[in-house]
């Protein structure tokens, strides 16, 4: 049978309806690679008083020390005004701040400009956000990243799988799962339906499907192994023993430049080194961008000085050495070649349209009502929603 082209396949935007702009947050002291030195930052902040207190939250027309929020959902951030707030630092939670690149984020919707409360609604440990990447002129890498925690990536749409907490009402167009089960033989599951959507997305975020068992099946399997890559919260991926990167040459206690030795397979880190590093990793770019390197950056960079940005570990850590080994596996098994679905037996727009399952209802492209506990609004009053 013909493969579908891309103008017969549904869009992404309408298999996944739900979207919601990513996180904006103001000012960057807030997230940081280490936990401790959030906490030193809040500390710093705290000890402040007046004008002082005022340069270093970094206003803006947002956020203000004076800003009157409430909590964010499932947190403990406190809602009076900072502008008199001596408490603790809100427990630091692990965020996903750029493509592949796990850190900490105080968790206080105060320090937030946007913060997209209905995001933070439905994350637990059963959600998965996907996160559209915009096209680099010279497209590369991967059009969608997915992942665990809640990306903090800007500009791309964020596509929770689950529109409610627990692993509840899939966050696709309603009857979808219902079609495809009636086309397949066997209903699948929603996270199957991703795992395809992961392996088989095109350019324009159009999404073939097929009615083939078979080649679903190839698919699926791809896209869950995508999927498990880019999590990162199971089984830790492992490369071949001879493949494995290890710490050749000690990393100093504050590296300053990266290079890249393809004939060598070598990454130094001044004069450090990490081999074997395929060229694959090294090359790997989300948007334009490679990803080891804004990685490095993000932990190396000097910030302003007197800013609560400057607070940050002496020197590099253990820990970080640890990211970064598992950073360039998972960047080389990801890089592996792979064999993009040619669909055939086409389940296109036009039929989706046929049966109803498109166009989705409007209320599908709007947060579901979530509010299973209490949320304190401004200044210790209930959050009315």
């Amino acid at each position: 049978m013909p493969s579908v082209t891309h103008d017969d396949a549904p869009l992404l935007a309408d298999l996944m309806p739900w979207s919601v702009a990513p996180p904006r947050l103001g000012r960057g002291w807030p997230t940081g690679p280490d936990a401790a030195s959030l906490k030193a930052r809040w500390d710093a902040l705290m000890k402040a008083e007046g004008p002082d207190r005022e340069a270093l939250f970094e206003p803006t027309r947002s956020r203000t020390l004076r800003s009157a929020v409430g909590q964010l959902p499932g947190q403990s951030g406190g809602t009076e005004k900072l502008a008199r707030t001596s408490g603790p630092c809100p427990e630091p939670v692990r965020v996903l701040a750029a493509p592949f690149d796990e850190q900490w984020l105080i968790p206080d919707h105060r320090l937030i400009d946007a913060a997209r409360p209905e995001l933070w609604r439905v994350a637990d440990e059963r959600q998965v956000f996907v996160t559209e990447i915009p096209a680099a002129a010279e497209p590369t890498g991967p059009l969608l990243l997915a992942s665990s925690l809640l990306p903090l990536l800007r500009p791309g749409r964020i596509r929770p799988l689950f529109r409610r907490p627990g692993g509840t009402e899939p966050n696709l167009a309603p009857g979808l799962l219902e079609h495809l089960g009636t086309r397949l033989g066997h209903p699948p599951e929603p996270l199957d339906v991703l795992a395809w959507t992961v392996a088989a997305v095109r350019p324009g975020l159009a999404v073939p499907l097929t009615e083939d068992p078979e080649l679903w099946a190839r698919g699926v399997e791809s896209g869950r192994r995508a999927l498990w890559l880019m999590r990162r919260d199971g089984e830790r991926p492992r490369l071949p023993g001879g493949r494995r990167p290890y710490v050749r040459a000690p990393l100093p206690s504050r590296p300053l430049t990266l290079h890249y030795d393809r004939e060598e397979e070598s990454l130094h880190l001044d004069g450090g080194r990490v081999s074997p590093v395929p060229p694959e990793a090294w090359d790997f770019e989300v948007g334009g961008v490679r990803v080891l390197e804004q990685w490095f950056t993000a932990r190396t960079a000097e910030a302003e000085p007197g800013t609560l940005a400057a607070i940050r570990p002496a020197g590099w850590t253990q820990g970080w050495t640890s990211e970064l080994l598992e950073l360039i596996t998972v960047l080389a098994l990801l890089a592996e070649p792979r064999e993009e679905p040619a669909v055939t037996a086409p389940i296109t727009a036009a039929e989706l349209r046929e049966a109803g399952v498109l166009p989705v209802p409007d209320a599908a492209r709007r947060p579901a009502s979530v509010l299973d506990g209490h949320e304190e609004g401004p200044e210790g009053q209930l959050a009315l929603i």
